[in-house]
């Protein structure tokens, strides 16, 4: 492996940006992780789950990055420009204001979008600003070697498995495997650095000031014309829209494929072991984001994640029926082997660092339900599913009547062993349910005899097994007494009335032992051991479903309150990590789509209520 040059932190600043101190640009393909000191520290190369070429949040030394920065001790600041995903981070000093403009254009042009090309404006608004810029990429993960050459004025980092070629509009100068620049701009002037993947049938290209600008416009139009497809207008519109843009961005355009998050092994508690690759299409997610996206009208994202189920995930070809694998790649592959990399150090020196995800071999139960629902919201609300995948639909029903009773590792991916989920339950009892309802919508031919006769032997079952009268709660496990949020879903799955009795008994012992300032803890690992080492922070799902469960259940001055204050738990832009620490910083995988999904759901359904 090459020696690489260590980073060095300027005087009295930390290795590590924070894990909410990031915005996140990207091209439907893929994304970058930009700072608010103005570093690009994350970006996979052409893919979400290629091997990265910037990876400083997890190594500060060997991970590599894009600085790009004043060259002198400032104030920063980071919005989106509005109502789009480009990226200006803004630096105050005593002698001006400067910002660098990031973005990636979304292009559908032959070959322009394989360049993926990340664009990098840098401009002086105020006053005048001395920059620099150091460009480090370290391919595969840091573990791959690079030459360094220069064609005109065109820079060539080549490694044997990528090549990324870097222009500008100031001199470049050589450092070892890096490539650095100093510059200083007056009022009025600018600046353009370009980052492009070259190879193949894609040739580098300068990337000219009127280029930038051009580029710059196109994507700002870009992302408002989809965003005007919203229809919700209600009381949180920014954080709503925000977490549309953000799962937009969590979309992989050329299959529909829908992303957990962006990113790997950002630890959900410093120093633990809790570090997982989130880079893939996990069924339960990615139908969860349809049902979102639904709700605010966007109907293309539905359509083509449905194709991307049809084509992947749905039975046919010679494929079983069941149990269907819990996630997928991108492309729909389904072997994603989990590796550790010891060479790097971890965010803040949490290792291990993963890449694949060993769950891809677990049984989720749950899936189905998650799956049969988008599918049954999707005929409703966008389009009549087709024929083909009614018989896929069916198909994976007769599986969930055969096989509903069986024990699975659960929702959260515990690694303890197999137990009998509630959650799992209720999620077959939804797979069934929707599929029944969709029959009788559509007047489609269907076993429904047994299919109801499983629908409520499933519900019994539930009823019968996990309800704990010594809690008086429903529980996370069969004939238990342990709590679990998972169990905040059963109302909004409609299994339940938000009104009945029991459920009312419910949330009042969720509130007791898992609420804590309207966050929310997944379990307790203590009284339910899941396998692994280690406390986690509260789970913003779980948050949200909260406030919907309160919502629904009429309590709505505990509902405003709660999401209130979950907002204020957002990084600067609005957007979440999977968890929340004991002192409010935000942990795990970041963006997470669960959490902002969940937000959309929580909002559209609080404004309803609300009035």
């Amino acid at each position: 492996m090459a020696e690489i040059p260590r980073r060095e932190p300027g005087p009295g600043l930390p290795r590590y940006v924070p894990i909410a101190d990031h915005g996140l640009i990207g091209d439907l393909r893929s994304v970058a992780l930009v700072g608010s000191n103005g570093t690009i520290d994350w970006y996979c190369c052409p893919s979400f789950d290629d091997p990265s070429v910037f990876a400083a949040v997890l190594d500060a030394e060997r991970g590599g990055c894009f600085d790009l920065a004043a060259a002198e001790a400032a104030r920063t600041k980071q919005f989106y420009f509005p109502d789009t995903n480009v990226l200006i981070t803004r630096f105050f000093t005593e002698d001006g204001v400067g910002e660098v403009q990031d973005f990636m254009p979304v292009t559908g042009v032959d070959g322009e979008a394989e360049r993926h090309r990340l664009i990098r404006r840098v401009l002086c608004v105020r006053g005048t600003m001395p920059f620099r810029a150091r460009v480090a990429p370290r391919f595969n993960y840091g573990a791959d070697p690079h030459t360094v050459r220069t064609e005109g004025r065109v820079v060539l980092f080549e490694s044997p498995r990528r090549a990324l070629a870097l222009t500008a509009t100031v001199p470049l100068e050589t450092e070892g495997p890096d490539v650095l620049a100093e510059f200083k701009l007056a009022e009025g002037e600018s600046a353009v650095f370009a980052l492009d993947q070259v190879g193949g049938d894609v040739a580098p290209r300068r990337c000219a000031r009127t280029e930038a600008e051009e580029q710059f416009a196109t994507t700002v139009a870009y992302w408002r014309r989809w965003l005007a497809q919203s229809r919700y207008r209600g009381r949180w519109r920014e954080m709503v829209h925000r977490s549309a843009l953000t799962l937009k961005l969590l979309t992989y355009a050329p299959t529909g494929a829908i992303v957990a998050a962006p990113t790997t092994s950002l630890p959900e508690r410093l120093g633990g072991e809790r570090n997982w690759d989130y880079r893939y299409v996990w069924v339960r997610d990615a139908a969860f984001a349809v049902y979102a996206l639904l709700r605010l009208g966007f109907s293309g994202e539905a359509a083509a994640f449905m194709r991307f189920v049809t084509r992947h995930i749905s039975p046919g070809d010679g494929k079983a029926t069941g149990p269907l694998q819990i996630m997928y790649g991108i492309d729909g592959r389904t072997e994603l082997p989990e590796r550790e990399l010891p060479h790097l150090e971890g965010h803040q020196g949490s290792a291990p660092v993963r890449v694949g995800n060993a769950a891809a071999g677990q049984l989720q139960l749950d899936i189905y339900g998650a799956l049969i629902d988008s599918i049954y919201l999707y005929d409703r609300w966008a389009e009549p599913i087709s024929s083909g995948q009614w018989d896929d639909v069916c198909a994976l029903v007769d599986w969930v009547c055969e096989n509903w009773d069986q024990p699975d590792e659960g929702v959260w991916e515990t690694r303890g062993g197999r137990k009998n989920f509630l959650y799992s339950r209720l999620m077959c009892w939804v797979a069934v349910e929707r599929a029944v309802r969709l029959a009788n919508h559509r007047g489609l031919p269907a076993d429904l005899p047994r299919w109801r006769r499983a629908r409520d032997t499933i519900y019994r079952r539930i009823m019968d097994h996990g309800w704990s009268a010594e809690r008086q709660a429903f529980v996370q496990c069969e004939d238990g007494d342990v709590l679990d949020a998972a169990v905040l879903m059963m109302p909004l799955a409609k299994f339940i009335a938000p009104t009945d009795p029991k459920w009312l008994s419910t949330l009042d012992a969720l509130t007791e032992d898992l609420v804590s300032d309207s966050l929310v803890y997944r379990y307790d690992p203590g009284a339910s051991p899941d396998g692994l080492s280690g406390e986690e922070g509260t789970f913003s799902i779980c948050s949200f479903w909260y406030v919907e469960a309160l919502t629904r259940a009429g309590r709505l001055d505990e509902a405003r309150l709660a999401f209130e204050k979950m907002l204020t738990y957002a990084n600067h832009l609005g957007l979440f990590a999977e968890e929340i620490g004991r002192t409010g910083e935000q942990q795990g995988n970041f963006p997470q789509a669960f959490t902002h999904l969940s937000l959309i759901s929580a909002a559209y359904n609080l404004d309803r209520a609300l009035g």
